[in-house]
């Protein structure tokens, strides 16, 4: 975990909080190939759990140019805002990979924004249920909506975020119809969302005996 991320989740927390994460995508994943015909590949290399000011920087020096966000709301016991984040210039390849290689770039640009929302719909919302549903709790998730723009404006949405915010931050990578695709997902969470979060996170370790490994039925 960076040096900069709360102190409110310890090792074995943020081992099993990985876990769900990697479950979560994993499954959403399975839904996005149903949805193409097409096997999906997505990988999370590395999980942080960082202030929000850490994160705009992160991005920013990752990703200096403009940026395509997908947003969604979630609310329940813990709550914040969900994003699916591409560099707009790496957005039309995922389209491209997720319509179909063969379309001209006029019916792509016509298709992204749509394109764009249900990708994003699929795996954040998928990603999102799943943990949800292992943490045994439910969760109200929003319909999708596009954003564009650098760093601080994905992660500076109204309303104002408070100064304790966090961001988990999900490095992820897609590979579908043998494109490479890299983005990021990022859950933006208060200090009271993030407290409920270790609490869960705890009933979840209790209930798996210490081991974040999941039975091949979950």
């Amino acid at each position: 975990m960076n040096g900069d991320a709360p102190s409110t989740l310890d090792e074995l927390e943020l081992d099993a909080l990985t876990e769900l994460v990697n479950i979560g995508v994993s499954k959403a994943a399975l839904s996005l190939r149903e949805m193409i015909g097409e096997q999906v590949l997505l990988s999370v290399p590395n999980l942080d759990l960082i202030s929000r000011a850490r994160a705009i920087e992160t991005l920013g020096k990752n990703e200096p140019n403009n940026l395509v966000a997908v947003h969604q709301v979630f609310e329940g016991e813990i709550h914040g805002r969900a994003l699916l984040i591409f560099p707009e210039t790496r957005s039309l390849e995922l389209i491209r990979a997720v319509t179909s290689s063969s379309l001209p770039l006029e019916d792509v640009l016509e298709l992204e924004q749509e394109a764009l929302a249900e990708t994003g719909n699929i795996l954040l919302n998928g990603c999102l249920a799943t943990i949800a549903n292992l943490l045994q709790r439910t969760l109200k998730i929003s319909l999708p909506e596009i954003l564009r723009g650098d760093s601080a404006t994905l992660f500076s949405l109204p309303p104002p975020p408070e100064s304790g915010d966090f961001v988990l931050f999900v490095y992820i990578n897609f590979t579908v119809r043998e494109r490479d695709i890299q983005g990021y997902i990022a859950l933006l969470m208060d200090l009271p969302s993030l407290e409920a979060l270790k609490i869960l996170l705890g009933e979840f370790i209790q209930r798996t005996g210490g081991d974040a490994r999941l039975p091949s039925n979950v």
